[in-house]
């Protein structure tokens, strides 16, 4: 067991950022969670919500005293723009006394990232997660409704990872030596197709769940009706119909930083079974 520490984490709200608070409290550690809006944010017992906004850094301070390690984010505001303020941010947690910050990468350079590579005075680690878990749940109302899932490219390949062991590594990292410089890329034990991932949703829950495939033509419909951004799918189409190599192959880099075996995408599914049974 290390040293009990505080850390603050950042975008504590978010999918990533909850789990890194949860583990960090788990392993006895102190934890400020930064959140834009403490009165909307619920956090486990033992928190410390405090508010903040990565966009205007100088109003940090407060939640910064006594902290040794940062977690960030790269996006910021309401709008959640790439964030500009690296450097004043880095210069004000360096000041407060942080030694080691864990970055979540945004999918491509980003100022922040880039502001915190180019800083040796800290011991940075940047987590690099493919797919998230989590995003099965975009299939959650489907399987309620009518017990499918409507999904082109199926036979697309995915390293999954649970969110849960992001926030594990980050915890590790955050509290421990030997991670600065270091550019993790965390994934699942497996890789899976679409069906891999709907057969096993269906043994959580105890029914039949139907794969419907889509064309790139109704997929893309489909995904204009449910409000999503061009660029956004033009995205999803390069990933789901081209799926980068690092994205289907597992890292074997929980295991390495945790000492555990990363968790299996079963173990998501039972732990999430309510989301689509509809009692959740």
């Amino acid at each position: 067991m290390t040293q009990t520490q505080r850390i603050l984490v950042t975008g504590a709200t978010g999918t990533v950022g909850r789990q890194i608070v949860a583990e960090l409290l788990d392993r006895g550690h102190e934890v400020r969670a930064l959140t834009r809006d403490a009165a909307k944010a619920a956090f486990p017992a033992g928190a410390d919500v405090v508010e903040g906004d990565l966009t205007e850094p100088d109003g940090l301070g407060p939640a910064l005293e006594g902290v040794t390690g940062l977690h960030l984010i790269t996006f910021g505001g309401a709008a959640f723009s790439p964030l500009e303020t690296g450097p004043r941010i880095l210069e004000l947690a360096k000041s407060a006394g942080v030694r080691r910050v864990t970055v979540l990468h945004g999918g491509g350079p980003t100022p922040l990232e880039d502001a915190v590579r180019a800083d040796d005075a800290v011991d940075w680690t940047l987590l690099m997660p493919v797919e998230f878990m989590a995003n099965a749940l975009e299939w959650a109302d489907g399987i309620v409704t009518s017990g499918e899932v409507r999904e082109p490219f199926v036979d697309r390949l995915s390293a999954m990872v649970h969110e849960a062991d992001i926030g594990a590594v980050a915890a590790v990292a955050l509290t421990e030596e030997g991670h600065g410089g270091q550019e993790y890329v965390l994934t699942g034990p497996d890789v899976l197709t679409v069906g891999d991932k709907v057969k096993t949703l269906a043994a959580a829950v105890g029914r039949e769940i139907t794969l419907v495939e889509l064309t790139e033509e109704q997929a893309v419909a489909q995904w204009r009706a449910a409000g999503l951004a061009e660029d956004v799918i033009g995205f999803l189409l390069t990933a789901y119909g081209d799926t980068p190599e690092v994205g289907r192959t597992v890292s074997g880099t929980v295991e390495k930083v945790t000492g555990r075996p990363a968790r299996t995408f079963a173990r998501w599914a039972a732990e999430h079974a309510g989301a689509f049974t509809g009692r959740s």
